[in-house]
């Protein structure tokens, strides 16, 4: 079973549109409304796809209470901590060729009282768990030391720790020494301070973070598909999407995808990259975050490598 926890849950409200033009009236094509935050995002795909997990997340106000009949609509597990203020509404707007512009909601601030609660939450929930996940942003209130706490909590439970998140957050909960971070290209860049040009850079940034506590580096990167970066050495897997439709949640997907894998391939880094980026290059072929239903082609189409070409450019530099 997989434990996610989402400090900074949401409700997100997808409007497809033609284009994208600033300053002008939109009229949408379609919209989809589905309950998001990063750990939200991967116990929904886990859950879609036969895999246990439970989401641990605040919830309050009307927007708490939508969040909570779209979980429960979806048969999503999980554990709502009541808080105060009302769970933030995100939306997003997707253009026909997967190009995403997001607009992130604030949220709630949490007490500490309510940060106390979560956490306690997190253990109750966790019983007989391998992998506590901790996702997303932090909402106002909640300190960034949240994840080093959580990744004690992790090793209460007995369970392994996995961290997605970025900037302070991500480098605080790097003390927690976690089995897994999950940072796509822009947020590697942030966290060691220096632009990413090609895969050398990405994989030596991968291996700042290693020295910081990290046993392994996963780094979502796009069409350029991922890479995994630990002590045993550097795997690349990629595959092709001609039509992608949308890229909101599609790291989420890569991240439950290689939590799943890890579980079916015991502990096989290969096999559980072919996963992750299966199940992300799945999530690029629907609407919105809807998460994807992983077949035998999808990972049949995905591309691993034991030997990439560490001085190819990255499509999209971060």
């Amino acid at each position: 079973m997989i434990t996610t926890v989402t400090p900074n849950p949401s409700v997100d409200w997808t409007l497809e549109i033609p284009t994208l033009t600033r300053g002008l009236v939109h009229r949408i094509a379609a919209e989809h409304q589905e309950p998001s935050g990063k750990g939200v995002n991967v116990t929904r795909a886990l859950t879609v796809n036969g895999v246990r997990s439970v989401a641990v997340l605040p919830s309050g106000g009307t927007e708490g209470a939508e969040l909570e009949a779209l979980l429960a609509a979806e048969h999503v597990t999980y554990r709502a901590v009541q808080v105060t203020g009302s769970i933030r509404v995100n939306i997003s707007l997707t253009e026909p060729d997967g190009t995403a512009t997001k607009i992130n909601a604030l949220g709630p601030t949490l007490s500490k009282e309510e940060t106390d609660r979560l956490l306690i939450a997190v253990v109750d929930a966790s019983g007989g768990a391998v992998w506590v996940l901790g996702s997303g942003s932090l909402p106002r209130g909640v300190g960034e030391n949240f994840y080093a706490r959580l990744g004690e909590a992790a090793r209460q439970c007995g369970a392994r720790f996995a961290l997605d998140s970025s900037g302070a957050p991500l480098l605080a909960g790097l003390r927690a020494r976690p089995d897994v971070i999950k940072p796509n290209a822009e947020e590697l860049a942030q966290a060691v301070g220096r632009p990413l040009a090609t895969f050398g850079d990405a994989v030596a940034a991968a291996r700042d973070l290693g020295q910081l506590g990290a046993a392994t580096v996963v780094v979502s990167m796009g069409s350029d598909g991922a890479l995994l970066v630990d002590e045993e050495g550097v795997l690349h897997a990629e595959a092709v999407v001609a039509e992608p439709r949308s890229t909101v949640g599609a790291g989420d997907a890569l991240l439950a995808g290689y939590l799943a894998g890890t579980l079916m391939a015991d502990g096989e880094r290969a096999a559980a990259l072919r996963e992750a980026v299966a199940w992300g290059s799945g999530a690029l072929r629907l609407d919105g975050s809807r998460v994807p239903v992983i077949t035998e082609a999808d990972r049949a189409a995905v591309v691993v490598d034991d030997a990439p070409d560490l001085a190819r450019h990255l499509r999209h530099p971060a």
